[in-house]
């Protein structure tokens, strides 16, 4: 018979929700400020019980999430969403912001490689006629 779990790690919980890839990066997350429950700055070993708001910021995203669940074991991507819930939000902001990212993108195209030597000399001599 399967025990309830009413609390267990903050870092634990973020590597089984899957919002991070391993435990360290989760707690390494957790330690530098980038995530907050209950709007309150945490450590990694902070007890996190259902209930409890988070606010995860990664990379240039940020969610808001309400946690729904507990876990001590990491499951599929399907058995982790069902552990939290995003606000509408939270979830409308990060698609303008990803829509807002893909167009930048698409106007600033990167180069596919590095330029050889004789491409390299055209660059300078332009950027030198350009400062004279």
């Amino acid at each position: 018979m399967a025990e309830a779990i009413t609390s267990m790690r903050l870092d634990k919980w973020l590597w089984a929700a899957r919002f991070f890839k391993t435990r360290a990066l989760a707690s390494e997350a957790v330690s530098g400020g980038k995530v907050h429950r209950n709007g309150c700055r945490v450590k990694p070993s902070q007890l996190l019980q259902a209930g409890d708001k988070l606010e995860i910021t990664k990379g240039a995203f940020r969610f808001n999430i309400v946690v729904k669940g507990l876990q001590k074991q990491r499951g599929s991507a399907t058995v982790a969403q069902t552990l939290y819930e995003e606000s509408a939000e939270s979830i409308k902001a990060r698609s303008q912001l990803a829509d807002q990212l893909r167009a930048e993108a698409a106007q600033n195209p990167s180069t596919q490689r590095r330029p050889d030597k004789r491409s390299r000399r055209r660059i300078i001599r332009f950027t030198r006629k350009q400062e004279s």
